[in-house]
């Protein structure tokens, strides 16, 4: 990623799973969505990018909310404590449910084998 990203342009790194822009409400801030099964997925269409799950930035002082579909900025309300909890708690379900299925699907021996492993630091 550039240090200093331009307007109007999503950065994505597919090496490192994330992706880059300056808010669309234009405050300047830099927002990073991670990449991923449980997070942000980029589909590239001939108008434009596209990001979802919707971009909410709560953690920045416009705390502004919208969705890149196609290329352009579609603006959408902005949440209250409660929906953002509730949302926050839904992103949490997800990756649960998520890991949790990956999990399941490995053998016994797997699961004592990467346990063993973590232990002693080996990847």
């Amino acid at each position: 990623m550039p240090k200093q990203l331009q307007p109007g342009i999503l950065y994505v790194s597919e090496k490192f799973g994330t992706a880059a822009h300056l808010c669309a409400c234009g405050c300047g801030e830099k927002i990073r969505t991670p990449l991923g099964p449980t997070e942000w997925s980029v589909r590239d269409t001939a108008a434009g990018p596209s990001v979802w799950p919707s971009v909410g930035n709560w953690q920045k002082p416009c705390q502004s909310h919208y969705v890149i579909q196609n290329g352009k900025v579609v603006r959408h309300a902005q949440w209250s404590a409660a929906q953002i909890a509730a949302g926050r708690h839904g992103e949490q379900q997800r990756r649960k449910a998520h890991y949790n299925a990956m999990y399941a699907k490995t053998s016994p021996w797997q699961r004592f084998w990467r346990r063993l492993k973590s232990l002693f630091g080996v990847e």
